[in-house]
């Protein structure tokens, strides 16, 4: 789920006061539900976004000297000069938030506010168990290769004309702008959208048809952009910066409709390899069986006297050794084969002192062998299917269950 989306209320408006918010669908473009509500009562959701209105905000142009964005702290003493004579405020006052991917010797847009009033904003969410994990503005400047937005909001007898381009942005009142769009605004262009509280006006001064677009809906929009206002003190860390970048590019890559074709051969990569998976198991699964019949029938037909079959090459071990006993062959098992490969191992001169076979184990005392000796007849009797091992001065020696 989308994190809950918070519009910041307006000095003097308390932070635990009132707050419209709109939340996203599973897709994070379409809008699911929205509203107005105090902080206490706001739908339940750790993580927010919280939106900056365009009338709290504003926007100057400056190129950044090379080598000032070495840091935070001496980033924001170059940006305290730089603005210094344009701002009706105290750069102290205000929070500064740089344009994404800003570089220095470039001009670069900045956004400033009201220092007090967000950090008391972000302060009382958080306090109230609300984590704001993004701050992004209601309008920002768009890139020079991108088109014009024309947006018209407000209420009915006060609309308002924003207009958001590669100069800045700019809000008027729409009947003033209205004398002057033919002239000055590039309609052909530009994206025009227009909420419905204010449709009529706009249809009727700019004389077409204009796209409604709910504020909610387009608060959304613009959580999608790439703008992070929370900048400087802001962001505490470095993690959280890089947090908050990941989180950003996490939900572009999940949501935005230019990666919806990448999205979808993620998933049809996904389910063709599942279904690879699948049927390469069930095509082993059927070779493993087929083995397991063919061994059954191996045994059944060569003893007829099986009828049950659990372990067929166990169960086949133990029919051959019983019928090379019925007409007197020697098995591995036996004395005699056992000790006569055993002799040909032993090291000269080491003579048990007792032997004892039982049950098909081969035990003999006294030879008195070193470590080293005993790891080579292990080797050696091994290719012949013998297992060897000592308990104290006991050698001990058993054929292997199953055949090699």
């Amino acid at each position: 789920m989308t994190p809950l989306l918070l519009i910041a209320p307006l000095p003097p408006a308390d932070a635990a006061g009132e707050y419209d918010w709109a939340q996203a669908g599973d897709d994070g473009i379409a809008l699911r539900d929205q509203g107005r509500a105090l902080l206490a009562l706001l739908p339940s959701g750790s993580e927010v976004t919280l939106g900056i209105p365009s009338a709290a905000l504003s926007w100057h142009r400056v190129t950044l000297p090379k080598g000032s964005m070495g840091s935070a702290s001496k980033l924001r003493a170059v940006l305290d000069g730089l603005l210094e004579e344009h701002l009706l405020d105290d750069p102290e006052a205000l929070h500064f938030a740089l344009e994404p991917d800003a570089k220095a010797g470039a001009p670069v847009w900045v956004a400033a506010c009201n220092r007090i009033w967000l950090r008391s904003i972000v302060q009382g969410l958080e306090a109230a168990g609300r984590r704001v994990v993004r701050i992004v503005p209601e309008f920002a400047p768009q890139a020079a290769d991108g088109p014009p937005l024309l947006q018209i909001t407000g209420e009915p007898e006060a609309p308002q004309l924003t207009v958001c381009d590669a100069d800045g942005v700019v809000s008027l009142p729409l009947a003033g702008a209205g004398l002057a769009l033919s002239g000055s605004l590039p309609l052909d262009t530009a994206v025009i959208t227009t909420e419905p509280a204010v449709a009529e006006a706009a249809e009727r001064l700019l004389e077409r048809r204009v796209p409604i677009v709910k504020a909610p809906q387009r608060w959304l929009n613009a959580a999608r952009t790439p703008w992070e206002l929370a900048q400087f003190d802001l962001a505490a860390t470095g993690r959280a910066r890089a947090g908050k970048k990941f989180a950003s590019v996490l939900q572009t890559l999940r949501y935005a409709p230019e990666w919806r074709a990448a999205r979808w051969g993620v998933v049809v990569l996904l389910l063709t390899q599942v279904i690879g998976l699948n049927a390469w198991a069930w095509k082993e699964r059927g070779a493993l069986e087929s083995k397991r019949q063919a061994a059954k029938t191996i045994l059944t037909q060569t003893f007829p006297s099986v009828k049950i079959v659990i372990d067929p090459q166990l169960q086949m071990t133990r029919e051959v050794a019983a019928l090379q006993q019925a007409v007197g062959d020697v098995a591995a098992t036996d004395f005699e084969p056992m000790v006569g490969a055993l002799a040909t191992n032993l090291p000269l001169g080491r003579t048990p002192s007792a032997v004892d076979y039982t049950n098909g184990q081969l035990r003999l005392r006294g030879l008195g062998l070193q470590p080293s000796e005993v790891s080579q007849i292990t080797g050696a009797m091994a290719p012949r299917g013998y297992n060897v091992r000592t308990e104290g001065d006991l050698l001990l020696v058993q054929a292997e269950t199953t055949p090699r």
